[in-house]
């Protein structure tokens, strides 16, 4: 009987072991999460914010392979170093081993697949992936595979069969285009070398130095796929490398250490990170550095919530990665080498996405590391010129729009993060935003951009003026009156795109609204979105755009259409805008902050639905668990706060919306040693709106929450319901405020006419958002203003410049450009151009104004995948001699030039005879953007009409980034003489 119970208490006290190792927050997450649908994520071993990223690599082409590896794969081509998490554009995956049983192959056998190379197809079964850890079995190799990192070295196991030679394939040609690398065998056991390659980021160097365990027996070095003597191969783009090991009783261990300054600091990181040979040590100890990165937040919930949670935590500590040897030394944005001092240098800042949620989350989790973030940013400022944008491997990539390392900055110094280096940071933040590039030149005179000056118009008109209210917050603290009220002036820009008559953020062309206007577009006035979306993207002044709007109830009218909206949108296909409510998008950032909203109108319970609903419809604990990309954190980091019950609507503000918990408890383990405590009673998919809520003990009827009273420590509690309590967070002094109540700016006035060309006259009504403004206005060739009173009429081409007052403000002063167009000729479009490319009107083909290199100025008509055909009506018998035709070729933009243009002529308009062909002579792979006139000289005869036709190569070319997907093809002006 004692036998018994002693045996009874083991097993208990080993089941409780058990139970306790399971339920630590390492064991609940699943980085295969976001690997399927266009989550854009990789299942590899990785440590938080770390140099490596170890993962098979499944997929070489393809949006859907930017992270290198996609769920629904069935052949892994190898395993290599660096992978991009979550991003919409490939690169790294750098540093290729292959392991092979029996033959080798210096090719991958893509396209063909493996029967000509190295891949193999494996085993889906045998992929197990934890945080630090990944194995599969290679089914064509009979070869099992295991993975585990440090910080900077990645380490691999692979186990071979005993009966066949074992080789290991290095490519240093895998994935994007190289510039040059080289290859060095040190000894039997060591290598090193170097990849410099060209994608995303046009000048990316790693450093690499590798150690086996048992000794290279023959080294097959290949340069140009041709074997050659030796073992060391420099100043090459094709370098290749198969070691044979013989045959192995034994497992195969690999040890690869990263540098991005030079082979000996490779060879040093690994000595100090991985110094032995024990890989179930170096496995333990990197799922215990998770353990302890991921318990900073302990939840209460089921094993999906769970799963669910811990998984995005772990998504938005992979990125950004550490960019630092051992020894300190670092790549700096000049591309020279640099020792940090006091303080740890990173690379990969998606800062476009990343400034919404998950910086204000590090703020919290890892406030330490969010100030080396910020002291990186100054040194890249120092040695590259430049805060980052989007950030990767010391390249400015000029990816994505905004300058919002200001934002991060900002709401670190708010929030109590102030140990760097603040004069020359405001000064690296005043410098971003006083460029004349990008559209800023026309934003700080126009005090918006117009869309015929400059691409994404509206978004960087919003992005840019909430960045403004980010550097005038900074200016507030550093007591920077001057520079505080210009940019506070500058973050009320907003007000010139918001059109009242529709409602929407508006993009303006020439002086006035574009026209015509569909708030369900995508077309290039916006972001990766369209007018839904980013009208409600004003965080520095919400209560400003609701006065906008009508007052809070009408704002949120204006939400509950964007929710109820029909989802589809027109325009320009974007593969970004998924997860679509209505016409919130949750699968791309502009829309994160939308659900919050209601909080801010008094209606605190429609955040909560709202919220829950999102939280339920777009997160999984399937591959395809994510709605959209990942973006290096940002789409996690919503689900991690807003599932704990809070958002950072405001970065730069220290108040955080309250929305409706989807954990029934959640601990924040704070730096400062206290402990934040959020509790959903009553917590259930039904029960998602709060009824009342305590702090501390004591009632709580506000929807936000303070940075300050997070880091107090303490305890809220929350009761859930079905059904709303709309007295709860309603009181005006409850509802979150944002809001610029100094130094109020006056509107620029518009202008509601729909076509700046236009044939005889044209009335010209002018009008401005404030009812108290008058408008004065004059012809550009005059110097004297006079007040407007009603519309006026124009006969001629002119430019007319206007600016609203009142009092003792004014706006800034606009220009209407206006062309009369002389009808010598008429045009028949035989195809419709697309709705987003235009160019105003049929007539802009014959106007005589002429398109820039830029398809977005709004000069151009687009024709995706159709030909163009078109009759020009000369209006009376000509003699021509000479027809033209002018088409652009933008292949970034999937815009080619057409393969030829005919031309035919008739006297009658029915019957037309061939004049002659045209064909192409520009390249199809001409980089850049470039325009060309297809003009055929012909015998002088009479003619009325004129048909043109241009044939649309149909589809982008295999070897084409769009490969499969249709063309278009461009067209401006048309001409005779």
């Amino acid at each position: 009987m004692k036998r018994f119970l002693l045996f009874f208490s083991v097993l208990s006290f080993l089941s409780a072991i058990s139970c306790q190792q399971k339920s630590a927050p390492v064991d609940f997450v699943d980085p295969f999460i976001g690997t399927g649908g266009h989550g854009h994520t990789f299942p590899g071993a990785t440590l938080p914010f770390a140099m490596v990223q170890l993962s098979p690599d499944t997929r070489l082409t393809g949006w859907d392979g930017c992270s290198g590896y996609h769920y629904s794969d069935s052949i892994i081509y190898g395993f290599s170093h660096t992978h991009l998490s979550g991003t919409g554009i490939a690169d790294y995956c750098d540093i290729l081993l292959m392991p092979t049983s029996g033959k080798y192959y210096l090719h991958n056998g893509y396209p063909n697949r493996i029967n000509r190379g190295y891949a193999s197809h494996f085993d889906k079964q045998s992929e197990k992936a934890s945080p630090g850890f990944y194995s599969v079995y290679l089914k064509d190799y009979d070869i099992r595979v295991a993975l585990t990192v440090s910080k900077r070295v990645g380490f691999h196991k692979y186990t071979f069969p005993k009966t066949k030679r074992a080789f290991v394939i290095l490519d240093l040609t895998h994935r994007d285009p190289v510039i040059t690398s080289s290859f060095k065998q040190i000894s039997p056991y060591e290598i090193q070398g170097m990849r410099r390659s060209r994608s995303w980021a046009k000048n990316q160097t790693v450093y690499f130095y590798a150690r086996f365990n048992h000794p290279v027996r023959h080294l097959h070095l290949a340069v140009n796929d041709t074997i050659r003597r030796g073992q060391t191969a420099a100043q090459s783009k094709n370098i290749k490398a198969v070691f044979d090991f013989g045959k192995l009783t034994s497992p195969l261990l690999i040890k690869v250490g990263l540098s991005p300054v030079s082979c000996k600091g490779a060879q040093y990181n690994t000595q100090q990170e991985i110094p032995g040979w024990n890989f179930d040590s170096v496995r333990t100890r990197a799922r215990e550095v998770w353990n302890r990165e991921l318990s900073k937040i302990k939840i209460k919930a089921d094993k999906q919530t769970k799963t669910i949670f811990y998984t995005a935590l772990y998504h938005t500590m992979i990125a950004p990665n550490l960019f630092m040897d051992a020894d300190s030394q670092y790549l700096g944005t000049d591309f020279k080498i640099h020792k940090a001092k006091r303080f740890t240098n990173y690379t990969i800042f998606s800062l476009w996405d990343t400034f919404r949620a998950a910086h204000p989350l590090y703020t919290l989790i890892e406030p330490q590391r969010d100030l080396d973030f910020i002291r990186t940013f100054i040194h890249q400022y120092k040695n590259g010129g430049q805060l980052p944008v989007w950030e990767l491997a010391a390249n400015y990539t000029g990816c994505m729009i905004g300058y919002h390392a200001v934002s991060v900055i900002a709401d670190a110094y708010v929030k109590g993060l102030r140990n760097f280096d603040v004069q020359t940071a405001f000064e690296a933040m005043k410098h971003s935003a006083m460029q004349d590039h990008l559209g800023l030149k026309y934003y700080k005179k126009y005090g918006y951009i117009p869309g015929n000056k400059e691409p994404a118009s509206v978004s960087k008109t919003l992005e840019y003026a909430y960045d403004d209210w980010c550097i005038a917050q900074m200016a507030k603290a550093l007591h920077r009156h001057d520079d505080y009220v210009y940019f506070l002036h500058r973050a009320q820009s907003y007000k010139n795109l918001f059109d009242p008559q529709t409602g929407f953020m508006r993009p303006k062309f020439y002086g006035a609204w574009k026209y015509p206007f569909d708030p369900r577009e995508v077309d290039f006035n916006y972001t990766e979105a369209n007018a839904w979306q980013y009208t409600f993207f004003v965080p520095q002044d919400i209560s400003g755009l609701m006065a906008l709007m009508g007052g809070k109830k009408k704002f949120a009218r204006k939400l509950d259409a964007l929710f109820h909206a029909p989802s589809q949108t027109t325009g320009r296909k974007q593969a970004d805008i998924t997860g679509l409510i209505g016409q919130y998008a949750h699968g791309n950032e502009p829309s994160h902050h939308i659900a919050y909203l209601y909080d801010y109108a008094g209606q605190p319970w429609k955040t909560q639905a709202a919220v829950r609903k999102i939280l339920h419809e777009m997160y999984s604990d399937r591959p395809d668990g994510l709605a959209g990309n990942e973006d290096c954190g940002q789409m996690s980091a919503w689900y991690v706060l807003s599932a704990m019950g809070f958002y950072s609507v405001t970065p730069g503000s220290d108040l955080y919306a309250i929305g409706s918990p989807n954990v029934q408890e959640a601990r924040i383990a704070l730096q400062n040693g206290r402990t934040f405590v959020i509790r959903a009673e009553n917590l259930s998919p039904r029960n998602k709106y709060i009824r009342s809520a305590l702090l501390n003990g004591k009632p709580y009827n506000k929807a936000f929450l303070s940075q300050q009273t997070i880091l107090r420590g303490g305890r809220l509690v929350f009761k859930m319901g079905a059904s709303p309590d709309t007295t709860w967070g309603t009181p005006p002094n409850a509802q979150p405020v944002s809001a610029i109540t100094e130094y109020p700016v006056l509107p620029v006035p518009y202008c509601t006419i729909k076509n700046h060309v236009f044939h005889g006259r044209i009335s010209v009504p002018l009008f401005d958002l404030d009812p108290r403004a008058r408008i004065y206005y004059a012809p550009a060739a005059q110097h004297q203003f006079r007040l407007y009173r009603k519309p006026f009429t124009v006969n001629q081409s002119t430019t007319i410049r206007f600016f609203a007052q009142h009092d003792s403000l004014q706006s800034p002063t606009d220009r209407l450009e206006l062309v009369r167009f002389v009808s010598r000729f008429a045009i028949h479009l035989k195809v419709r151009p697309s709705s987003q490319y235009t160019a105003g009107s049929d007539s802009a083909l014959i106007d005589g104004i002429i398109g820039s290199n830029d398809f977005r100025d709004g000069c151009w008509q687009g024709y995706e995948g159709n030909d163009f055909d078109a009759v020009i009506d000369l209006r009376k018998t000509r003699t021509i001699s000479r027809i033209s035709a002018h088409f652009l070729q933008d292949i970034n933009s999937w815009i080619f030039m057409p393969l030829y243009v005919e031309f035919y002529a008739s006297r009658d308009g029915r019957h037309f005879t061939r004049l002659g062909r045209v064909n192409n002579s520009v390249h199809p792979q001409q980089a850049g953007a470039v325009s060309k006139y297809f003009t055929l000289k012909v015998k002088p005869q009479a003619m009325r009409y004129v048909r043109v036709f241009a044939k649309n190569r149909g589809v982008c070319p295999p070897w084409h980034k769009g490969h499969g997907g249709k063309a278009w093809i461009f067209v401006d002006e048309i001409g005779a003489k």
